[in-house]
């Protein structure tokens, strides 16, 4: 990667909203101290002002079980397309509020919650990130593969993207 540069506050959690709203895919990491770690696909509904990440769940679900027990996760979010990527390690929270939970919905929500936002199962996950990494290109796909091949054939590094820490 080329250059680094870390970011804070505000500019951190833009640049969170940004990563989790492009990114095609999350995985959602519980068991962090346990092996095997416990990992399950899952769609971001929400980066809202205060950097916190958004979630539909269900309450009998093993993820909601793992956050009672421990609520340190890790969420790994990427859009490939771009070769965009982010890591976020956080606390999560399991909350029951109708009115963020209408906020949140989606028609696609309704596969897994048929009663909709009244619903009993419905949980939403709240997930503070304490600490997170980022991956981010220059460029796009193509012009990145080229890059690389061209850095491959001449043996240099070729500045291709920015990375860095952020702190909310």
């Amino acid at each position: 990667m080329g250059d680094i540069k870390n970011l804070s506050d505000n500019d951190a959690i833009a640049k969170i909203k940004q990563l989790v709203s492009d990114a095609t895919t999350c995985m959602f990491v519980t068991h962090l101290t346990q092996q095997p770690l416990s990992s399950r696909p899952m769609a971001a509904q929400q980066v809202d002002e205060e950097g916190n990440i958004w979630f539909l769940s269900s309450r009998y679900s093993e993820k909601n079980s793992d956050i009672e027990h421990d609520d340190n996760v890790q969420l790994f979010f990427s859009n490939n397309n771009q070769y965009e990527y982010l890591s976020v390690y956080g606390k999560a929270a399991i909350i029951v509020d109708k009115e963020k939970a209408k906020e949140l919905w989606t028609p696609i929500a309704k596969t897994w919650f048929h009663g909709g936002v009244d619903d009993p199962n419905l949980t939403l996950i709240k997930v503070h990130p304490s600490d997170a990494y980022y991956w981010d290109t220059k460029s796009n796909k193509m012009i990145s593969l080229i890059k690389m091949l061209a850095g491959a054939v001449t043996g240099t590094t070729m500045d291709n993207g920015v990375q860095g820490k952020m702190k909310v």
